[in-house]
């Protein structure tokens, strides 16, 4: 019979230490003198160590994969740690001759224990500052939202900024809200509500005084400010332009911005994350996060893509040149720059014109802010770089920029640079990626998230180019998944069956949305493990788990291998259960 990959509930509550198999144990590790003594033994496990080949360019296991007829099996049932690194992975009688007098043994009780999770797009300060701000993901409507500040603002003292984030610029491009309600709630604390994607902005009046900006200021090349009939500004930004009430924001004093970070790291590990890729690092990011590496208090790896916007920051850095280390909590030899804006916002650079916007193609390169010679300078300088890049044009000038690059400077293709999103790809340019050597960083559950809008965006034939996965890899491009949260639900489980399924939380649409684009379970799971750590230059270090590597373990409830191909919408079911970084159990449910 067919294992249902489920992991008992009974079992959740008994990972514990292994008493009953003490006695078996010593005498097990009398018989094998000579062996490293384990620090940490996991046993009862269904391992799956991704110690086999890619699946090919269709998602079909390779031939060494521990696949059969029947479906996928785990290769190992036990791990022994020791140090930060696995000592050993196999049978538990092997295992267990590791262990020692101080040797702590759980029994996970059939649980599956993967290669530490990645996600290699993430916003973890923003995510950090978020679970302490509003709150308006999955708000429907403006006065919903209204609501939610008005409520904050009762119990925040008078001229205090409020800040609130998640509103969905897509979801509500085309009734965008503007100053007006939010001002009568609101008058007395300036408000800033950034957009789940953070490409579009809303403020209240309090916010724009505070800032100085009036129906005279200055818009950002790339960016959009909304008028009133009269001129005056409405409160709502987009594309670049949201960065005008930025330098009027208070900064937050260094110890709110370590503990804010620090609580985002910790929500990721809580989440079975073992590293994130910070993308777009700015200089009070950076401050952050070095300050919690002198104190030791970064939870799980945090590798930095140093934010092109932030010049001073970035001529500092190319004067230093890029971490040579991988070892390290906090490794920094990336850089992030943006090219377009987003698709729902209709900043997206695309060859032809919006379907639903005749005339209009976003925006991209010096008009988005680009800064070419910085980018280059980067380059030159051994750093990596990852380019936002949305739309079919946005994308098309990317991959010009770096084959212009690497013939200039051929060194440079070594680097494994990135586009982040890759949203829509012209087929003309599919091939490109591998090509290149370009890495495209990309978001599952952008496509089921976007899906209500974005064939209005694209039309019936481009949008066959957009959040497409499988042409991707059918054209040998490698692949890094990630949420780029906070924007996205950074949940692993929904991640891997919006990666499988095409289908969102609610299990629409019937039979998934474009589903000739949807991976594999093992394509989807290698996309944030082992993919995800070649595009940090880990590969030789994590997401593989075999004696050697960093243990860096996600144990889950559920076996997402079995689960995707018998009963795919209960991958949405499953939780957590520990995430190991280092050696150490940084997060247990209990």
């Amino acid at each position: 019979m067919r294992k249902t990959g489920l992991f008992p509930k009974a079992a959740a509550l008994a990972i514990a230490s292994c008493t009953l198999l003490l006695s078996a144990c010593a005498q097990t590790s009398i018989q094998h003198q000579g062996l490293a003594e384990a620090d940490l033994i996991l046993v009862n496990a269904r391992v799956y160590s991704l110690d086999w080949n890619d699946p090919d360019a269709e998602g079909r296991p390779a031939l060494d994969a521990p696949y059969a007829a029947d479906g996928w099996m785990p290769d190992a049932e036990a791990i022994a740690i020791d140090d930060g690194v696995i000592l050993n992975v196999g049978s538990a009688k092997d295992v267990l001759a590791h262990q020692g007098s101080a040797t702590r043994i759980i029994d996970l009780g059939g649980a599956t224990v993967l290669p530490g999770l990645v996600d290699s797009h993430t916003h973890v300060v923003e995510l950090g500052a978020k679970l302490d701000a509003v709150d308006l993901t999955d708000i429907a409507t403006e006065e919903e939202a209204v609501a939610l500040v008005a409520k904050r603002a009762r119990t925040t003292p008078k001229g205090e900024w409020i800040i609130g984030a998640g509103w969905d610029e897509g979801a509500w491009a085309n009734n965008y809200p503007d100053k007006t309600l939010l001002s009568a709630a609101v008058p007395d604390h300036p408000v800033i509500l950034r957009s789940l994607h953070g490409f579009a902005l809303w403020a209240n009046q309090a916010a724009l005084d505070a800032a100085g900006i009036t129906g005279d200021s200055t818009i950002p090349e790339g960016g959009e400010m909304r008028r009133n009939a009269d001129g005056t500004p409405s409160g709502l930004f987009l594309n670049r332009a949201t960065t005008m009430l930025d330098a009027a924001i208070p900064l937050a004093p260094l110890e709110t911005r370590k503990r804010q970070t620090r609580t985002g790291l910790m929500q990721m590990a809580r989440d079975g994350y073992v590293t994130v890729h910070e993308a777009g690092a700015d200089s009070h990011s950076m401050e952050a996060f070095e300050g919690l590496e002198a104190e030791g208090h970064l939870p799980i790896r945090v590798y930095a893509m140093l934010s092109l916007r932030d010049e001073p920051l970035m001529r500092e850095w190319i004067a230093r040149g890029p971490d040579t280390d991988a070892d390290s909590m906090l490794v920094t030899r990336s850089v992030k720059a943006y090219y377009d804006g987003a698709l729902g916002s209709r900043g997206a650079r695309l060859i032809d014109e919006y379907s639903d916007m005749p005339g209009h193609y976003g925006v991209s390169g010096s008009g988005y802010g680009f800064d070419r010679a910085l980018t280059e300078a980067a380059m030159r300088a051994s750093f990596q770089t990852g380019i936002h890049a949305i739309g079919d044009a946005g994308n098309r000038e990317v991959l010009d920029i770096f084959a212009e690059k690497f013939a200039q400077y051929p060194q440079a293709q070594a680097n494994r640079h990135r586009i982040e999103h890759a949203q829509v790809i012209s087929p003309q340019d599919m091939a490109r990626f591998a090509e290149l050597g370009i890495v495209a960083s990309m978001e599952p559950p952008h496509a089921v998230e976007d899906k209500t809008w974005a064939e209005d965006r694209l039309g019936p034939v481009r949008i066959r180019g957009a959040y497409a996965w499988r042409t991707l890899r059918r054209n040998n491009a490698r692949l890094t998944f990630n949420a780029d949260n906070p924007g996205s639900d950074h949940n692993i489980f929904y991640g891997l069956h919006a990666a499988v399924t095409r289908r969102d939380k609610a299990l629409d649409p019937n039979g998934g949305w474009y589903p000739d684009e949807t991976v594999s379970i093992e394509e989807a799971i290698r996309a944030y493990t082992i993919w995800s750590a070649y595009a940090a230059f880990r590969e030789d270090k994590t997401g593989i788990i075999v004696p050697g590597r960093w243990a860096d373990l996600t144990v889950i409830d559920i076996d997402p291998f079995v689960v995707a191909e018998t009963a795919p919408e209960r991958l949405l079911g499953g939780k957590v259960m520990m995430t190991i970084v280092n050696g150490q159990i940084i997060f247990e449910r209990q």
